[in-house]
């Protein structure tokens, strides 16, 4: 079973939901992903490898954590359980 993606059977969407329909329009979040969209990241991008498995951009991952030490979270562990 190693080789094979876990089916999640118990997942209560079958389509993610719109992030539209959970947050409001003067939300942190939305304004901390406005900032980091303005942010020139390109000497960031350029030192991913491209090796392995598909990556997560680095904009969103850097919004994941301006907004986890916006709230108080700092644990990566944390971090992944909020999101």
């Amino acid at each position: 079973m190693a080789h094979f993606i876990v089916a999640d059977r118990k997942t209560d969407y079958l389509l993610p939901p719109s992030l539209d329909d959970w947050l409001n329009q003067d939300h942190l979040a939305r304004f901390i992903v406005d900032v980091i969209d303005q942010l020139d990241l390109s000497k960031l991008i350029q030192q991913y490898a491209g090796r392995g498995s598909k990556a997560y951009h680095p904009a969103t991952l850097l919004a994941i954590l301006v907004y986890g030490y916006a709230t108080g979270i700092f644990s990566s562990r944390r971090l992944e359980q909020a999101t």
